[in-house]
């Protein structure tokens, strides 16, 4: 059977999804727990790659197998096995054609910045500290400008094979909270750092050191140089994830 399981993980003691040797991932944990549950191993395909430090709400993974444990049960019987910074929520049989990544219509990640005079210790590895105060309504001006059908390599690390750098961005939001600064942004895929250099650029604009329009420049010239930094991952979280259905 295609078992479908969505999970929410804090991702700051793993080197992201993919398995690796001699170090930590979730899609390892994951395995291991299973294998540990049935009694065989089963390969796990995931909806992303998420980056080291890299946290995600709602992560879906997929994989075949036969198990005699009830689908609504399963939950319960992996997070016995499973640690506590990873938690299965929903298990379901699906479709046997259905795949985590090539079934994907769109992904959603949120950048949270701590934005003010003194660090948070409870937001330390979930969100990242920027002193400098940063002008929410020029962020949210520039973000504007990166919704739509564009060439996304200004704004990507070097480090995986693609074979086109164009991605659709359906919103890009600026908001949160008067200590809280989020960045949400929607696209059909994401280019490997694409969305920690997005939310990067845009504490750039928040600094004025870009102005409106120069995001719009800067994708169409494809130079990383031009765009804002690559921010630390402890403040990315995947939060969406669509499906066909």
């Amino acid at each position: 059977m295609n078992i479908r399981l969505t999970l929410n993980y804090m991702g700051t003691a793993y080197h992201g999804w993919q398995r690796q040797q001699n170090a930590a991932t979730i899609q390892a944990t994951l395995e291991d727990a299973f294998a540990a549950l049935t009694g065989h191993h089963s390969a796990f395909i995931g909806c992303g790659r998420t980056d080291a430090g890299v946290h995600a709400r709602g992560y879906v993974a997929n994989t075949r197998a036969e198990t005699s444990i009830p689908m609504e049960k399963l939950p319960l019987a992996l997070n016995a096995k499973l640690p506590r910074d990873i938690s299965v929520y929903r298990a379901e049989q699906v479709s046997e054609d259905f795949h985590a990544v090539f079934s994907c219509v769109g992904k959603e990640y949120t950048y949270t910045i701590q934005n003010g005079r003194v660090r948070n210790p409870f937001l330390n590895d979930r969100a990242m500290f920027i002193p400098a105060e940063l002008d929410r309504a020029a962020m949210a001006q520039c973000a504007a400008e990166f919704v739509g059908t564009h060439d996304f390599a200004a704004v990507r690390s070097l480090g995986s094979n693609v074979k086109t750098t164009v991605r659709t961005v359906f919103d890009c939001e600026v908001g949160g909270t008067e200590e809280l600064i989020t960045v949400r942004i929607k696209a059909s895929g994401f280019l490997y750092n694409m969305a920690r250099a997005m939310a990067g650029t845009l504490v750039y604009a928040g600094l004025h050191k870009l102005q409106p329009g120069d995001i719009t420049e800067i994708l169409k010239s494809g130079d990383r140089r031009l765009a804002g930094p690559t921010l630390e991952p402890g403040g990315l979280c995947m939060t969406g994830v669509w499906y066909e259905e």
